[in-house]
């Protein structure tokens, strides 16, 4: 067995163990009051260091885990410390972001992040990509080693590479029971060379020897199991479940390993991925031993035409990567999170007129050509014409009409539910393109968004549109209640 783990250069700023260390079970551990001690909590650490795991993997809301990851880079401990910033949908200012990373900084005790990575709560709110941009140059300055996001589904990581960020990774679900992002996920990062950090691995625990054959938990106490219960009942149940854990364990029989190794070493192989994130209960349990076995087998066509089978039982999990925080069904520890998305402010502020309501986004031609985004009269929200502008006047993703497509759409998105309208309301859209080779990356991002709508619809070439524009799309809702 090796006595290191294997370990993967990203870029020239930034060399990861392909298995990470995950902390979000810190904010777990502490949820009642209680905080673990920095320096008690840096030991543990250190033991995951000096045994090869040294790239620990937190967030702004994982408890203390970044005091914890400090106190350990304070005493000279070669590790890495990868962590998210996950700031409220708002306004994405220079200085807020800014003082997002410089807090970051702080409670690391560094002088640069190794990785940051961003989460945004919902792509109708259109700062995430202006917070990613200014992200960039605190790169440049060199407050941040490499950028990476959090839970983006594979659309919006395109269109972010596509407009020119510099993203490296994107931290995803994926799992035995969670295989969304071997799909177009994997596709757009070998596309652009990034990269799929997977957690989430052992579904919370569940993708363990003890829980083969075993009757479903009456009763789950931690956040994690209470998590990926969600996963194991949205890929079809118990039942389904013991189908994909009785597979792996034949495969684990085989190599003398155990079913979390299997698990783990599945995601591992799968293209794009370029580590696992294994999360630790410090002070609890040290599984570093059973860890480095990850490299010690590989599993050939026989193995993966065993889980094959096993997935033959199960449900794909709904949606893409990411989507289980924006819509239905919410696959999180606390469940539903409609409440928490509610309070997310609009990305627009109606206006009240004569007859009803309408949204301005601040586009000078709004006054120059004297137009509004999006109108509503009664029971119906008409909407301009929407091409892909951020900021004053700079078009997005100019050489990608498929992540235009995208940006377009949340925009209209936004414009609807700013004035009282959901997408369902959504009754037309009309798309305007300049290249016929265009059609099928358009057609598809509409049919990521609508293919359960199905609004009426009409797609027409045009001569040309203005400056870098590929797509411009209008759109009308009818308020259904």
């Amino acid at each position: 067995m090796p006595n290191r783990p294997d370990r993967l250069r990203l870029t020239d700023r930034l060399e990861i163990s392909r298995a990470l260390t995950g902390l979000w079970q810190v904010a777990d551990i502490e949820r009642n009051g209680t905080t673990i001690d920095p320096d008690t909590g840096a030991d543990w650490l250190a033991a995951y260091a000096a045994a090869g795991f040294d790239t620990f993997d937190m967030a702004d809301h994982y408890g203390s885990a970044e005091i914890i990851a400090g106190r350990l880079l304070a005493r000279g401990t070669r590790a890495l410390a990868l962590t998210k910033w996950c700031p409220a949908p708002g306004p994405m200012t220079p200085q807020v972001v800014r003082a997002g990373v410089t807090e970051r900084l702080q409670r690391l005790g560094v002088e640069r992040v190794d990785l940051l990575q961003f989460h945004w709560w919902t792509f109708e709110h259109p700062a995430w990509l202006d917070a990613l941009h200014e992200l960039a140059r605190l790169r440049d300055e060199g407050l941040i080693g490499e950028l990476g996001v959090t839970n983006f589904d594979a659309a919006h990581f395109n269109l972010a590479l596509s407009d020119g960020v510099p993203l490296r990774t994107n931290q995803v679900s994926f799992s035995l029971m969670d295989r969304r992002a071997a799909g177009d996920l994997a596709a757009v990062c070998e596309r652009h060379g990034a990269w799929i950090l997977g957690y989430g691995t052992l579904n919370g625990g569940f993708l363990a020897d003890k829980w083969v054959g075993q009757p479903e938990p009456a009763r789950i106490d931690d956040w994690s199991k209470m998590k990926y219960r969600r996963f194991i009942d949205a890929a079809g149940g118990w039942a389904a479940f013991q189908a994909v854990l009785g597979a792996a364990a034949q495969v684990a029989r085989k190599h003398g390993v155990s079913v979390s190794n299997v698990a783990t070493r599945w995601v591992l192989e799968q293209a794009r991925v370029a580590g696992v994130i294994i999360g630790a209960r410090l002070g609890e349990n040290f599984h570093a031993a059973d860890n480095l076995r990850l490299f010690s087998f590989a599993l050939d066509d026989e193995d993966r035409a065993t889980l094959a089978a096993g997935f033959a039982a199960t449900t794909p999990i709904p949606g893409d990567c990411g989507d289980e925080y924006r819509r239905p069904p919410f696959l999180t520890a606390s469940g539903d999170l409609s409440h928490h998305l509610s309070e997310v402010p609009r990305a627009f502020a109606p206006q009240a007129v004569a007859g009803g309501a309408r949204v301005l986004t601040g586009s000078k031609w709004e006054d120059i050509a004297g137009y509004c985004r999006a109108q509503r009269i009664g029971d119906r929200i008409l909407v301009s014409g929407t091409t892909a502008v951020a900021g004053l006047a700079r078009a997005v993703a100019p050489a990608d009409a498929g992540a235009q497509t995208t940006y377009i759409l949340d925009r209209i998105i936004a414009a609807v539910t700013s004035l009282g309208g959901r997408a369902e309301d959504i009754a037309r859209t009309r798309i305007y393109i300049t290249d016929e080779a265009d059609v099928m990356a358009v057609s598809a991002a509409h049919g990521r968004v609508f293919g359960a709508v199905k609004p009426a619809n009409t797609l027409v070439r045009v001569a040309g549109l203005i400056g870098d524009h590929r797509v411009e799309i209008e759109a009308e809702a009818i308020l259904r209640g």
